[in-house]
């Protein structure tokens, strides 16, 4: 990406981040980065593109957390699920965004996915249906706590707790 191209899709993670995904808009990102939005078409062919490198970043930060729990805690699953809950809930609406729509797997980098996975996968032993069930119980939480979901006073460690112990932790 050129410099430029790099200073629209930080402004639109700060937009993002800061007001959710239906205040990402075009018009919005120029207001931001004091353009006008024709402009921005010079860089992005359209929304879809910026948003496709907000997920490329998600997946990068997601890996590289995932990667750092597996160096502090080798073959936890409970250090994996802390550090998943805990990039999830720091980025809440980035991660909404790689999470709750299609995933762009043509536009992503050749190997993004797989590295975001793989420290699921190694402490799964290969297992790749209990790697997906880990997932799933991991994404339903995250997303059920970001959403405000649960009631006020939900124990939700323990429920994280109980939930990795059922998985094999």
């Amino acid at each position: 990406m050129s410099p430029r191209a790099r200073e629209i899709v930080a402004a639109a993670r700060t937009l993002l981040e800061e007001s959710g995904p239906a205040a990402l808009t075009l018009r919005a990102l120029a207001d931001r980065l004091g353009i006008k939005a024709p402009s921005l078409y010079k860089h992005f062919p359209d929304k879809e593109a910026v948003e496709t490198e907000l997920v490329v970043q998600a997946l990068t930060g997601a890996a590289e957390a995932m990667e750092a729990a597996e160096a502090r805690e080798p073959g936890s699953l409970t250090g994996l699920a802390r550090a998943y809950r805990a990039y999830a809930l720091a980025h809440p609406h980035l991660y909404c965004l790689m999470t709750e729509r299609p995933l762009p797997r043509a536009s992503l980098p050749a190997g993004l996915e797989d590295r975001a996975a793989a420290p699921l996968m190694r402490v799964c032993g290969g297992e790749q249906d209990l790697a997906r069930s880990f997932w799933a119980f991991a994404h339903g939480m995250v997303v059920l706590e970001i959403h405000g979901r649960f009631p006020a006073d939900a124990d939700l460690d323990a429920a994280w707790a109980r939930g990795v112990g059922a998985l094999g932790a």
